[in-house]
């Protein structure tokens, strides 16, 4: 199938970031000197590899961050159980420090590289993938033309795009098409998502679910599980998770509000980027409160009020150690957090009322009564107040949000069974080149 020919503006952005390669380098050189890139694999955002490519047929992956990531998990050990390699490859930091303990033999990580056409040629030149994976929401048009050029299949697995993006494109339909038209396949996650991308020109979509629901749960260290359980016994504890800026005050201040009724009450505090760990202790110590962050080595003993959990990788830890989690970026504008792993984990859920970016999970959740909504701190106080001292109702929340998830599950073999055709494909060229090799 003839593809759109090349807009202006995509034209230009080509140009522009080819001409303006040193400095896009001088910008990720920045980013690395204020920690916000590893300074010792920087040279893999710019495409220069980190290892050496898996033999045979390989299959690359990308998830931006955190969540992005965790949700190919399942596919990656679906490729590896077809027996083929996987290349991972993830743009921030704290996904890269997660999914290193996550990846199972078979798989390697990389950083991508940024999208300036010779560091993505160079990327693609080492790796050479035969079938790339990108999750959800990312399209980098430089990325998507080379890998269209090299007729290497391209597949948007999870595909998610809010309505906010989807104004965006629409602005510039033409654009929106030559690159979605290069998608091999799009696998959407609800018939919104789906309506939005072939809207605006992609060719195949499907609607699957969402990955997410199949994730397996974060696992815990079975050491610190029992040390922190033990530590934390006797105690109400609750947990505010990946919360945004405005919202540790927030917490902070419920805590304040909550401990004349619950004098022993241990709030554990984990911000969404654990660089804020200072901040958020600062917001304990404004609201008169004690606080000892994980980072630093404190432990939430007796005399702690707030306990700062700025490290990455140990939801799955807290989680377990508490039957109540406020989800954070909900009482913000940031769209909310993903409320999959908690309710798994047999936690009743508090949410805010910014919850746009899991929409759907959300309201069954709270239709089914295993989440609910508060409006403000003043409201998050009471509602954590109320269910602390009703163990009874938090153990029920819990079992109705574990109920409300099942229906939305399955979103992995459905996607397993689009990529099997792709997979034979795979085999089928390898064969050819053995066999040409032999010859």
């Amino acid at each position: 199938m003839r593809r759109p020919a090349l807009t202006l503006a995509l034209q230009a952005y080509r140009t522009g970031l080819w001409i303006g390669e040193p400095a896009v380098a001088g910008v990720l050189a920045w980013r690395a000197y204020r920690g916000k890139e590893d300074p010792r694999r920087v040279a893999e955002r710019r495409g220069l590899p980190g290892r050496a490519r898996p033999v045979g047929p390989l299959v690359w992956m990308h998830g931006a961050s955190v969540g992005e990531v965790l949700s190919l998990v399942a596919l990656v050990e679906g490729m590896i159980a077809r027996g083929y390699s996987v290349l991972v490859t993830t743009g921030t930091r704290s996904a890269a420090d997660l999914i290193g303990s996550r990846l199972p033999p078979g798989a390697v990580h990389q950083y991508v590289p940024l999208d300036a056409p010779r560091w993505i040629e160079r990327f693609l030149d080492h790796w050479q993938p035969d079938l790339a994976v990108v999750a959800e929401s990312e399209i980098w048009p430089n990325t998507i033309l080379a890998l269209d050029s090299l007729n290497i299949p391209l597949i948007l697995v999870n595909g998610r795009m809010s309505e906010r993006s989807f104004r965006g494109w629409e602005r510039s339909p033409r654009t929106a098409e030559a690159l979605l038209s290069r998608f091999a396949v799009c696998l959407a996650q609800t018939e919104e998502d789906a309506a939005r991308f072939a809207k605006l020109g992609a060719p195949r979509v499907s609607i699957v679910g969402n990955l997410k629901f199949d994730a397996p749960v974060p696992p815990a260290d079975p050491q610190q599980l029992s040390y922190l359980g033990s530590m934390m016994a006797g105690r109400p504890v609750w947990v505010a998770a990946s919360t945004h800026q405005g919202e540790d005050a927030a917490v902070a201040q419920a805590h304040a509000t909550l401990k004349a009724r619950f004098p022993n009450l241990l709030t554990v505090l984990a911000p969404r980027h654990p660089r804020r760990g200072a901040e958020a202790a600062a917001c304990a110590e404004a609201a008169g409160l004690t606080s000892a962050r994980r980072s630093a080595g404190g432990r939430p003993h007796p005399n702690i009020d707030l306990y700062v959990a700025d490290t990455i990788g140990e939801m799955g830890l807290f989680y377990r150690l508490s039957p109540l989690v406020f989800l954070g970026g909900s009482l913000v504008p940031r769209g909310g957090q993903n409320p999959i792993e908690p309710v798994r984990l047999d936690t009743a859920v508090l949410h805010g009322p910014h919850t746009g970016n899991f929409t759907q999970v959300y309201d069954a959740l709270d239709r089914a009564g295993g989440a609910a909504s508060v409006a403000d701190g003043a409201e998050l106080a009471d509602f954590v107040g109320q269910l602390l001292a009703d163990g009874r109702r938090l153990a029920q929340m819990a079992k109705l949000g574990q109920r409300a998830l099942v229906p939305f599950e399955g979103a992995v073999a459905r996607t397993l069974a689009v990529l099997d055709p792709f997979v034979a494909q795979m085999k089928l060229l390898g064969l050819h080149a053995v066999h040409r090799d032999r010859a």
